[in-house]
C-alpha cells in the first residue's frame, strides 16, 4: 500500500472557514473565525489516514493567468480586511505544527496543487485534494 500525501488549498479552505462561521474575535479584536475553522479542518486531517500534509497558498494578486486573461478574476471582490489579517496567523499555525507550505511568486495554489498532486502520484503517493475551487 502507498503512503498517503493530502494537498490543501489554503485560500480556498481559508475564505469557507471565513465566510462560514460568524464573524469572532478575541478581546484584542483580532479576528479568528477563519483561522478556528481552518484549524479545525487541519487538526482532523492530523488525526486521519494521511502519512504527508502539504498546504499550498497564492502568493500574490498577479499570476501568469492573468497575462493569458485580461479580465481574469475582474469582477472579485477585493479581500476583506477581517479575513486578510488572519492569513499570517494561520501560516504561523502550520509551522507550528510543521506542516509544510508552499506558495510561489505568480503562481496560484491550484497551479501548485496540480503539479505536487503530480509528482506525489509519479513518486508513488495516493493523493487526495482538499479544495473548494472548481477549477
Amino acid at each position: 500500500m502507498s503512503d498517503k500525501l493530502v494537498i490543501i488549498d489554503g485560500n480556498s479552505i481559508l475564505y469557507r472557514s471565513f465566510y462560514a462561521l460568524p464573524l469572532l474575535s478575541n478581546s484584542e479584536g483580532e479576528y479568528s473565525n477563519a483561522i478556528y475553522g481552518f484549524a479545525r479542518m487541519i487538526n482532523h486531517l492530523i488525526n486521519s489516514e494521511y502519512d504527508a500534509i502539504l498546504v499550498a497558498f497564492d502568493a500574490g494578486k498577479k499570476t501568469v493567468r492573468h497575462e493569458w486573461m485580461e479580465d481574469y478574476k475582474a469582477g472579485r471582490s477585493p479581500m476583506p480586511d477581517e479575513f486578510r489579517m488572519q492569513i499570517a496567523y494561520i501560516k504561523q499555525f502550520l509551522e507550528i505544527m510543521r506542516i509544510k507550505q508552499h506558495e510561489q511568486s505568480l503562481y496560484e495554489a491550484d497551479d501548485i496543487i496540480g503539479t505536487m498532486a503530480k509528482r506525489g502520484v509519479e513518486a508513488g503517493y495516493h493523493v487526495d485534494v482538499y479544495s473548494s475551487d472548481k477549477d
